[in-house]
C-alpha cells in the first residue's frame, strides 16, 4: 500500500457559538465562492460546543483573530492510505479500522498525536509537521511513503525528512486513558453532491449551518450520560470533493436529487468519545476504538472536533459496539 503525504499545511481552529456570526462573511466565502479564494482544503464541523475548523494556510488567512476563536498552535499535515497506487481521492474511503492496525496503532506506540477526517471521499490522518520523521521512519516499513510537492509524488524516507524528532525506537507506549463514550440515538449519513450544484443548496447549507440555533441548552445538556440526539454537522470542501455528514433529521431538509451516497445508502450511529474536552498532545484517542473494531471487522469514519472525537458505524452494529466498548471500560485487559 502507498502512504502520501498530501500537499497541504493545515491549521485546526475553534469558533464559539456565539461569535459565529462574526465569520459570516469569510465562511460563506471559503464555502460557496471556491473560485475567489486559494483554499483547497477546507471542513466545518458543528457539535454542541463549537465549529471546528480545519484549512489550509490560504483558508486560514481569512479569518481574523477574535476572542471567539481559539486556534491549536501546530500546523498538521494530511495523510492518505491508497490501497491502489492508481486510486485518487475520489474513491471510497478504507474507513479507519482498516488502516487501524497498519497507521493509528503504530503512531500511538511512538507517541504520535494524530487528528481524523473521514469524509465520503477518503480518510485523512492529520499529524503535526514537526513529527513528520518519526512518523515516516515508523510507517515506511509497511508503506511506500511518498510526499506530493507542486503536483507531484516524490517518494520519501526517513533519512531524508528534516526538521523533524527522531523515531522513539522500541520505547513502550504509555498505556492510553480509555475515555468515557456516549452514543445518541440520532441515525447518521455520509453524503456528497457535486461542488457545481452547491449554489441549488446555499440557502438549506447556509440555515443548516448558521441557524441551527446555538442554544445554551444543547450545550448544557450536551455531556449529559443521558443525552439522546447529539447536534453534529460536517461539511468538507477539499480538493473539489464535497462530503457531508448530517442526521436523518437534517437530510431531510436537503433536495433528495441533489445528494448521493453510496449504493447501501447505509444508515450510521455514533459513538461520541470524551467526557471531557480532549487535548490535542494526548496519544491513542483514535486508537482505543479503531482496534476493537477493527479485531470486530466492523468498518468506520471518524471526524475529530476541537473538543471530541466521533466514530461513525453501522446502525445494525452499534449493539456489539456498544457492549464491546463497555466491555473494554469494565475489563481493559480484555480484547
Amino acid at each position: 500500500m502507498e502512504l502520501h503525504i498530501l500537499d497541504h499545511r493545515l491549521r485546526v481552529a475553534s469558533i464559539t457559538k456565539s461569535g459565529l456570526a462574526h465569520f459570516t462573511h469569510p465562511l460563506i466565502k471559503l464555502i460557496f465562492l471556491r473560485r475567489r479564494t486559494r483554499c483547497k482544503f477546507f471542513s466545518m464541523t458543528e457539535t454542541p460546543e463549537n465549529y471546528t475548523l480545519v484549512l489550509d494556510e490560504e483558508g486560514f488567512k481569512e479569518l481574523e483573530a477574535s476572542e471567539h476563536v481559539q486556534v491549536e498552535s501546530s500546523v498538521w499535515l494530511p495523510l492518505n492510505v491508497l490501497s491502489d497506487g492508481n486510486a485518487s481521492v475520489s474513491s471510497q474511503p478504507l474507513g479507519v479500522t482498516k488502516i487501524a492496525k497498519s497507521v493509528i496503532a503504530p503512531l500511538a506506540c511512538q507517541h504520535v498525536s494524530v487528528f481524523m477526517l473521514s469524509t465520503y471521499q477518503t480518510d485523512f490522518i492529520l499529524v503535526r509537521e514537526q513529527d513528520l520523521s518519526v512518523v515516516v521512519g515508523t510507517l515506511e516499513e509497511e508503506f511506500n511513503i511518498y510526499r506530493e510537492v507542486g503536483g507531484e509524488s516524490l517518494l520519501v524516507r526517513s533519512h531524508n525528512v528534516a526538521n523533524g524528532l527522531h523515531k522513539n525506537g522500541k520505547e513502550a507506549a504509555v498505556q492510553p486513558t480509555l475515555h468515557p463514550v456516549l452514543i445518541p440515538q440520532n441515525r447518521f449519513c455520509v453524503m456528497s453532491l457535486d461542488p457545481d450544484t452547491l449554489p441549488s443548496v446555499a440557502t438549506t447549507l447556509i440555515d443548516v449551518l448558521f441557524y441551527s440555533g446555538c442554544a445554551k441548552e444543547d450545550q448544557a445538556s450536551s455531556l449529559s450520560p443521558d443525552l439522546e440526539h447529539i447536534k453534529f454537522f460536517s461539511f468538507s470542501l477539499i480538493d473539489g470533493y464535497v462530503s457531508l455528514v448530517m442526521d436523518t433529521d437534517t437530510q431531510r431538509e436537503f433536495p433528495a436529487d441533489l445528494l448521493f451516497t453510496s449504493s447501501s445508502g447505509e444508515l450510521w450511529r455514533m459513538v461520541r468519545i470524551g467526557g471531557q474536552p480532549l487535548g490535542f498532545d494526548e496519544c491513542g484517542i483514535v486508537a482505543q476504538i479503531s482496534q476493537p473494531l477493527a479485531d470486530h471487522d466492523i468498518s468506520a469514519y471518524y471526524i475529530s472536533t476541537f473538543s471530541f472525537d466521533h466514530a461513525l458505524v453501522p446502525e445494525e452494529d452499534i449493539t456489539s459496539v456498544s457492549d464491546m466498548l463497555h466491555k473494554q471500560r469494565t475489563d481493559p485487559t480484555s480484547g
